[in-house]
């Protein structure tokens, strides 16, 4: 099995152009689960930069079309590089379509302190004193059999009277990096958290996804699992929108996504 870090580095094949091997086995429904996807583009657009200086700050995404496995495109633009901070954006084409379109900013460090801000949470429970939990299949996504979840909150169709959700997950196989596109990969691994209120499965779909990196994997243990925080925050008309924080197992908030989920039925 190839590691994560692995499936989610393009080829390179020309300026501003790769070509990217989209992997069997880690779809959700008919196509490779949106966090690949979206982490596949930031590689690509990080690489398209060449500026290791400038590391992934944001990204905001549109997930229009269901990426198969098989062979996908990437096209990267330069929107605007500045002195300090480079905008980028993405698209990621198959069979002539774009399925996805990101727009990424890539930053410098500007200043040394943190401006007093304590970008600290708490978690549930500390993942080494937690089980791992099997989630069924064929019920869950077939990707998730790569990863490892140690829930702290409400499962999946358990009925719970609040749309949210808690606990642990890590890749099976991460490959070396922990970076912005290892934490954009990982934002879209929990499940989604009205399935909490759920009695029974219905069909999903992420439709659009931003995620702000604030913290670094520096000092933390390689092998450690990201705790993730997920809430339902607002809905209508079968559109969702889901807030998830990924902290470190210190405590360190290292990334804010936000997600609209659509209920396809």
């Amino acid at each position: 099995m190839d590691d994560l870090t692995t499936i989610t580095t393009p080829e390179a094949i020309g300026e501003g152009r790769y070509l990217w091997r989209v992997p069997e086995g880690w779809e959700q429904g008919r196509g490779a689960y949106g966090g690949l996807v979206l982490a596949a583009m930031a590689r690509a657009v990080e690489h398209a930069a060449g500026t290791p200086d400038r590391i992934l700050r944001t990204l905001m995404a549109t997930l229009g079309g269901v990426v198969p496995a098989g062979e996908a495109t990437i096209l990267v633009e330069p929107l605007r590089i500045g002195n300090g901070m480079s905008t980028l954006a993405a698209r990621l084409v198959q069979d002539g379509e774009v399925k996805t379109h990101a727009v990424a900013i890539l930053g410098r460090p500007r200043l040394s302190d943190d401006l007093g801000i304590a970008a600290r949470r708490e978690v549930a429970a500390s993942w080494r004193d937690l089980p791992v939990f099997e989630l069924p299949l064929p019920m869950a996504p077939v990707f998730t059999r790569y990863m490892e979840y140690r829930p702290t909150g409400p499962l999946p169709f358990s009925g719970h009277d609040q749309p949210a959700t808690h606990g642990w997950v890590r890749p099976k196989a991460p490959g070396p990096a922990r970076d912005g596109a290892f934490l954009v990969a990982m934002a879209d691994t929990w499940w989604p958290a009205i399935f909490s209120t759920l009695a029974f499965p219905r069909p999903t779909a992420t439709v659009a996804f931003s995620i702000d990196i604030v913290g670094t994997w520096d000092g933390l243990d390689p092998a450690s699992p990201v705790f993730i925080n997920e809430r339902v925050v607002a809905g209508r008309d079968g559109y969702l929108v889901e807030f998830r924080e990924l902290i470190g197992e210190d405590g360190r908030l290292l990334a804010l996504n936000q997600q609209t989920v659509a209920v396809i039925k």
